[in-house]
């Protein structure tokens, strides 16, 4: 069993905390992937006075050469795509190909970054003063907190360290405890590339280490990626104490199958953003809804599909769908599928767990004729489970899209330009799709939730370097 080390200064050291995790591997119970401790108060302050220590020197080395390294250290996460993917499925459950493609956007969104190192870093201005040279600046914060979350244990944090380094910030980084190799990869490449020691500080733990990172004074901002509750109460939380905070959190996300839609094309579509991952994507299509006038030609190709889906070994090439992640996340699951049952929804497809095949496995469940204000369609579920919901036209439809707390990610199938530009305009969330998943993101473009979806700058994309940087306008007389 390979050993779970923080790094923090540059040194790798085991946890020392009190409390304890036990990584299984979640298609195959009887594997344990990792059982160590996680990190103690005083790692946590190690790790962010190492990080402040490491501000100046990483500020002052210049875009440029920050880049370097970034660009370095994405491309060998490229090159190990094979290696990490499996580690990857192993530790988490994600099925073999879509881990692959994870690592793949994780290596080119930290060279999509090294590459913003060119772009200008402010402007000069005219001033309306004789003989003054007016100009603009982007300034680092300083060390900066990230807490990324279990279901893309490369591709997050990628795309929060990223802009954090190449603008000059250093980091206190917590993953999720569910991979703590993965993300021991990710610091491999980093330190491989040439990364000064204390730039990046890892260390493992679980809330209490989240929230110690959270609350750390001399943190001046925070990103996070999870649940709505909590990114709400860590943007309360840093807020309260004059700090930045992004969070980036759940969803409840819509497809629309229009009447103009092409209804084979919708059956794919929805299969794809509704079952990969096991739904366990922030993204995941949780609720289709369908106009009368296709819903039966629409329900009928949906869950046959959905009841032909091969659920079982992430590493098997015929796999669609593996585990979810741990038995917190299938005990929730099996709730909500239960609740859902024992208030006579009727259960369409799927609606069982499979324990005995020595893993977190639950078949695709698709509840159909459920009301759009039913507890399953106003709940985030985060697993392998949709509603179909009937509506009787765009507008009724873009009203059920908003009637929830969450607004990230709601799509259109349909043919009707009309339609199209009428449902883009009229829902309210931050990333719509038109004859596209739910789930489905592009580095260069922001991503981020409305409501109860994001609080802060949305993700990725340009506007997240204004998170990370102050402005410094100078003005100078020079006669």
């Amino acid at each position: 069993m390979t050993a779970i080390a923080n790094v923090i200064g540059g040194r790798r050291t085991t946890p020392s905390g009190d409390e304890r995790y036990r990584a299984l591997n979640p298609s195959n119970l009887s594997d344990v992937v990792s059982d160590y401790a996680f990190s103690s108060a005083e790692e946590v302050e190690h790790a962010v006075q190492a990080a402040r220590a490491a501000f100046p020197a990483w500020r002052d080395r210049g875009a440029i050469q920050r880049a370097e390294i970034l660009a370095k250290a994405g491309a060998l996460i490229v090159s190990r795509a094979a290696e990490l993917g499996a580690l990857m499925t192993r530790e988490m459950g994600k099925p073999l190909p879509e881990a692959i493609g994870e690592l793949g956007y994780a290596g080119k969104v930290l060279q999509f970054y090294a590459a913003e190192a060119q772009r200008p870093a402010g402007e000069t201005l005219h001033s309306g003063r004789p003989n003054v040279h007016y100009y603009t600046l982007r300034e680092p914060l300083g060390a900066v907190g990230l807490v990324t979350p279990w279901n893309f244990p490369f591709s997050i944090p990628c795309w929060k360290l990223g802009p954090a380094l190449v603008t000059g910030n250093t980091v206190v980084w917590k993953p999720a405890p569910h991979h703590p190799l993965c993300s021991q990869a990710v610091m491999d490449a980093l330190l491989e590339a040439g990364l000064p020691d204390g730039v990046v500080n890892l260390v493992h733990g679980g809330a209490d280490v989240g929230a110690a990172i959270v609350r750390h004074p001399q943190l001046p901002a925070i990103s996070f990626t999870g649940s709505t509750p909590v990114g709400q109460s860590i943007y309360r939380e840093v807020s309260g104490r004059l700090a930045r905070a992004q969070c980036e959190m759940g969803g409840k996300n819509a497809l629309y199958v229009h009447s103009a839609a092409d209804i084979d094309k919708a059956v794919l579509i929805a299969t794809e953003g509704a079952f990969r991952s096991a739904g366990q994507k922030c993204t995941a299509t949780s609720r289709v809804l369908v106009d009368r006038a296709v819903a039966e030609a629409f329900t009928d190709a949906f869950v046959t599909r959905a009841r032909g889906l091969v659920v079982g070994d992430p590493m098997a090439p015929e796999t669609f769908l593996g585990p979810v992640v741990d038995d917190r996340q299938f005990g929730k699951i099996r709730q909500h599928i239960q609740a859902g049952i024992a208030a006579g929804l009727h259960v369409a497809a799927g609606g069982a767990a499979r324990p005995d095949d020595g893993g977190y496995f639950i078949t695709p469940t698709v509840f159909a004729d459920v009301a759009a204000d039913a507890p399953l369609a106003q709940e985030e579920i985060f697993g392998p489970v949709v509603v179909l919901i009937p509506v009787d036209g765009l507008e009724q439809a873009i009203t059920a899209v908003n009637g929830t707390g969450y607004g990230l990610s709601n799509t259109i199938m349909t043919h009707d330009l009309e339609a199209a530009h009428r449902f883009a305009r009229g829902v309210e969330s931050g990333v719509v799709g038109v004859n596209l998943p739910t789930a489905g993101v592009e580095m260069h473009a922001p991503f981020g939730g409305w409501k109860g979806s994001g609080l802060g700058l949305p993700e990725q994309g340009l506007k997240i370097i204004d998170f990370y940087t102050h402005w410094r306008s100078v003005a100078m007389q020079f006669a």
